[in-house]
């Protein structure tokens, strides 16, 4: 057993290296204990991982011993699995307190993990850091096998529930395709297409955890390149899905739409919305919420602090640039990709030209994500030896006009801004940078990375 898989947002590590027997079944039961005191009753779903009915069945044998009722849903999205914190199961009387869903996301085929939830709430950070360090300090408990769970159809409610709230869709002509990725996203998207007898072409639908056609995170732009292709050739509009369904690649034949694009084109038909972005979202996102009149927020990266800050604020939208889109709008809350497909579908049908929103937009320069190679050790303390090395930058760094320090380092200059952030989950920097002016761009980029390669020098 090993501190490492305890991450910021969730469990995640190798199967069978990291996630076996001993492991899986000592998070089931010391959850389960955290479970059993909100009333004990746990939802679990696994995704498309060869690997994730074993873990079903480890985690199931700890959350029994801990004296939770287990519900099983079978292979499902990650949406599904945090819609069951919202709906009764029809074939049981009490209320659903947990849920936990077995996915590695879009981690290569060999990872697999737990996305946990608390009476709603997503349950991560320091309570996840505890938890592991309870459970390494009583690693010398048995538990036994007690696989015992009550079978759950909470996959057709949420068909159920799509169809219903997105009848006024049926029959739309707009031609769609969609990469499923060979992910979870298939268990549930095409048969909610097929009832609101929508004119899709899919492909790679088929759950396969082995991913034989590419790797599942739409937010690399290679693994794109067969829905483009399929775009170009027959659709009018394109989605892709990452391993379980909790981010979207959306594609016009002019743009691939980032998620602060995205959060731009819904806030459209919201009255005077509050909307969150985390650091790495574009200025213009920002700007042009405050001038249509609607509030914007920056916070910090992350799906557990956006769900978290939503809560918080009662914000009726939330976006991370890399695809996820948080509803509370008409929905729960959560990051949900099929959600979010049927209200980008539902804009085009309400008359919406994308393109068009898209292009009146201030143009801007962006990096994608930059990350610079680091350790865990030093991560945090670059970041930090960064904020120093700012209050007084060398004499030629680019006039800086404020610092916003939520989520690493934003640096806002007079034509854009530089970020510099630690990744929660690796030992990388994530940099991004934006201007008006592509030279500039480049400049902020060369003289942030100098200034962190000053820190890590003086940090030996």
């Amino acid at each position: 057993m090993t501190k490492t898989i305890f991450r910021e947002y969730d469990i995640r590590g190798i199967f069978e290296k990291e996630l076996n027997e001993q492991s899986v079944k000592f998070i089931g039961y010391f959850l389960g204990k955290k479970i059993k005191a909100l009333g004990g009753v746990v939802s679990i779903g696994y995704d498309a991982r060869t690997h994730s009915p074993i873990l079903r069945d480890y985690l199931a044998s700890g959350l029994n011993f801990a004296g939770c009722t287990v519900l099983d849903m079978g292979m499902v999205a990650t949406p599904v699995n945090y819609f069951s914190n919202y709906v009764n199961p029809l074939n049981v009387k009490e209320p659903v307190n947990a849920s936990v869903m077995i996915t590695g996301s879009h981690n290569p085929s060999e990872y697999n993990g737990f996305k946990m939830t608390l009476d709603k709430s997503p349950f991560f950070g320091e309570d996840i850091y505890a938890l592991g360090d309870e459970i390494l300090a009583n690693a010398e408990m048995k538990i036994p096998d007690n696989t015992e769970r009550i079978e759950i159809d909470t996959k057709q409610q949420y068909i159920d529930y799509m169809v219903d709230a997105f009848a006024h869709l049926k029959g739309m002509k707009t031609k769609i395709v969609m990469d499923g990725g060979n992910g979870a996203v298939g268990t549930v998207i095409t048969d909610i297409f097929d009832a609101l007898a929508l004119n899709y072409t899919g492909i790679y639908m088929e759950p396969d955890g082995t991913f034989p056609n590419h790797h599942p995170d739409p937010s690399v732009e290679s693994n794109l390149a067969d829905i483009k292709v399929l775009l170009e050739k027959e659709g009018d509009i394109a989605f892709a899905y990452d391993g379980d369904a909790d981010r979207i690649a959306v594609l016009t034949h002019k743009y691939n739409i980032k998620g602060d694009q995205m959060a731009l084109l819904y806030a459209m038909k919201m009255e005077n919305p509050t909307i969150i972005g985390e650091v790495k979202c574009s200025q213009v996102m920002y700007d042009e919420l405050a001038r249509r009149g609607a509030t914007a927020i920056m916070y910090k990266t992350g799906h557990s602090n956006l769900k978290v800050k939503m809560k918080e604020t009662g914000a009726d939208l939330a976006c991370e640039v890399s695809g996820h889109i948080f509803f509370k709008h008409r929905y729960f809350g959560y990051d949900d990709a099929i959600y979010a497909t049927l209200r980008m579908l539902e804009l085009v049908h309400d008359g919406i030209d994308l393109d068009a929103e898209l292009d009146a937009l201030p143009l801007v320069y962006s990096t994608e994500e930059i990350k610079v190679e680091t350790t865990e050790e030093q991560k945090f303390a670059i970041i930090d030896k960064v904020k120093e090395l700012l209050k007084n930058p060398p004499e030629n760094f680019p006039k800086i006009v404020n610092i916003i320090e939520v989520d690493g380092v934003r640096i806002n200059f007079e034509e854009g801004w530089g970020l510099v952030r630690a990744s929660n989950t690796t030992p990388v920097l994530v940099t991004r940078f934006e201007s008006t002016d592509e030279a500039m761009a480049k400049l902020y980029e060369d003289e942030v990375n100098q200034l962190i390669m000053t820190a890590k020098k003086l940090l030996g």
